[in-house]
């Protein structure tokens, strides 16, 4: 009788690799860290709870700007609280079921990004292209039918990545990131992964099909512009900051996927942590203070909350 494989069906416990050459920075790591969460938490609730508040916000636009700041927090409590404790930690440990968990907060994250950035693209065409017909096209049905598609395709593609890595079984629990994803343990199989790759292969290039999507109906957007001064001007406020912030995503995701896949192990720790985290860094607190500070209507509502006494603004 053959001795089974090592580890085979039997891992509890994955540790994470990820600090392992950084931890004498520990302390200055934690620091930043516990500096930069409460910032984007505090960036993306001001956002939430402004335009939550004021009617004038009750708009589609503002409604997925809501909703991409909710998306925003969600995403980022699926890492920062577990990387914060993992800097005192003298063992980086996660078990099984908190990696899954993990791996499905962070990315269906990731994935409601670009759902929502895509109706969003929606919304400024109707808007710009069709404005007779905004009210008319973009209706209370329409706007929770965006904010559903935003949220349960992202839960669903990973529902079944996850599904199919659950039942892999596995001869190895060493991920080499700093939190846990899907293709690190997809690896650790002990056996042929070719659905895991292929399923997985065809969420990302329907994501990236989400931007290439974005990108295009930006192109003819700004042809139409181009006509008209007020265009123009209806453009850049409100479709440059979103095509900021898809940019951001999108690259954000292309190193992701690429480095996890075909990335070289030759390649400094520092540059792979900073890879791997660059759509937890950026995008969460990016896409509150673009929309925050640079969409004029959301600003003033912002200035009355927190500066309406000392300014003498008035309701």
């Amino acid at each position: 009788m053959q001795p089974p494989l090592e580890n085979e069906s039997s891992v509890l416990v994955f540790t994470l690799s990820g600090l392992n050459e950084t931890m004498e920075n520990r302390y200055v790591l934690l620091s930043l860290t516990a500096l930069y969460y409460p910032l984007i938490v505090l960036c993306n609730v001001t956002v939430i709870f402004t335009i939550i508040c004021h009617k004038k916000l009750h708009e589609p636009m503002y409604v997925f700007i809501c909703s991409l700041c909710v998306n925003g927090l969600y995403g980022t409590s699926g890492f920062y609280p577990k990387f914060m404790y993992d800097l005192l930690a003298h063992d980086h440990v996660i078990s099984y079921a908190g990696c899954l968990v993990q791996i499905f907060i962070i990315y269906s994250s990731l994935l409601c990004d670009f759902s929502t950035l895509t109706v969003m693209a929606y919304d400024r065409y109707v808007a710009i292209c069709r404005p007779l017909e905004y009210h008319s096209v973009m209706t209370s049905q329409r706007v929770l039918e965006c904010i559903l598609f935003c949220w349960i395709s992202p839960f669903f593609c990973m529902s079944l990545l996850i599904t199919l890595t659950s039942r892999l079984t596995l001869c190895g629990s060493s991920i080499e990131k700093l939190y846990c994803e899907n293709w690190s343990i997809v690896k650790l199989s002990c056996f042929s992964t070719t659905v895991n790759n292929v399923i997985g292969f065809l969420i990302i290039i329907i994501y990236f099909g989400h931007a290439v999507l974005v990108f295009c109906s930006y192109i003819y957007l700004l042809r139409k512009c181009r006509k008209s001064i007020e265009g123009r001007n209806k453009f850049i406020q409100t479709c440059v900051p979103h095509l900021l912030a898809l940019i951001n995503v999108t690259t954000a995701f292309m190193f992701d996927v690429m480095f996890t896949r075909y990335g070289s192990r030759d390649v400094p720790q520092s540059v792979r942590n900073f890879m791997a985290l660059e759509f937890l860094l950026i995008p969460p607190i990016l896409n509150p203070l673009i929309y925050g500070l640079n969409l004029t209507t959301v600003r003033q509502q912002v200035i009355r909350l927190f500066f309406k006494k000392k300014v003498g603004i008035s309701k």
